[in-house]
């Protein structure tokens, strides 16, 4: 049987475009314990690129911790939810390499999306915004930046929470 993981992911910029970054956590849906945390600054982009950036990070951490996972993908970018689940076009050509990328870390069956609302989603949130301003001040967001206790029991065990309700 094969391991399962959410993958939370988020992206930001302050200013469309502006300094932008992004935030990823992978949490285990049975213990809502995050296994694995990604954020980066990525200069001047779009909110969308830095959402995109995101996601590629999040199924990377994934699949460096278990390639035979299945993965729960869950975002509050209703842009990237719906253009990766295939009900909305790539019309943008800065966001079709992106979302090519994502499509490669895993096979699709083994991907699903879900749209959360922005209040589900700060754990990702938190990293995206350590991620800028790290950069702000001059650096990459390294994990000791990460501020993850804030989260002990927060949105992770809300997420595990939700996955046992969904599986009962």
């Amino acid at each position: 049987m094969a391991r399962t993981f959410v993958v939370e992911a988020d992206g930001g910029s302050r200013g469309n475009p502006g300094p932008a970054g992004y935030g990823a956590v992978v949490i285990d849906p049975e213990t809502g314990q995050a296994l694995a945390e990604a954020a980066e600054y990525i200069g001047t982009a779009t909110n969308n690129v830095a959402e995109y950036r995101g996601l590629v990070a999040g199924l990377r951490a994934a699949y460096a911790l278990d390639p035979e996972a299945d993965v729960r993908v869950r975002m509050d970018s209703k842009l990237v939810v719906e253009q990766m689940s295939g009900r909305w076009k790539i019309k943008h050509p800065d966001m079709r390499p992106l979302a090519a990328e994502a499509r490669s870390v895993f096979p699709p069956a083994q991907v699903t999306y879900e749209w959360i609302p922005r209040e589900e989603n700060k754990h990702a949130d938190r990293l995206a915004n350590e991620a800028m301003d790290a950069g702000k001040a001059g650096r990459q967001w390294e994990p000791r930046d990460s501020r993850a206790e804030l989260d002990a029991g927060g949105p992770a065990r809300s997420a595990a929470a939700r996955a046992a309700d969904a599986a009962a």
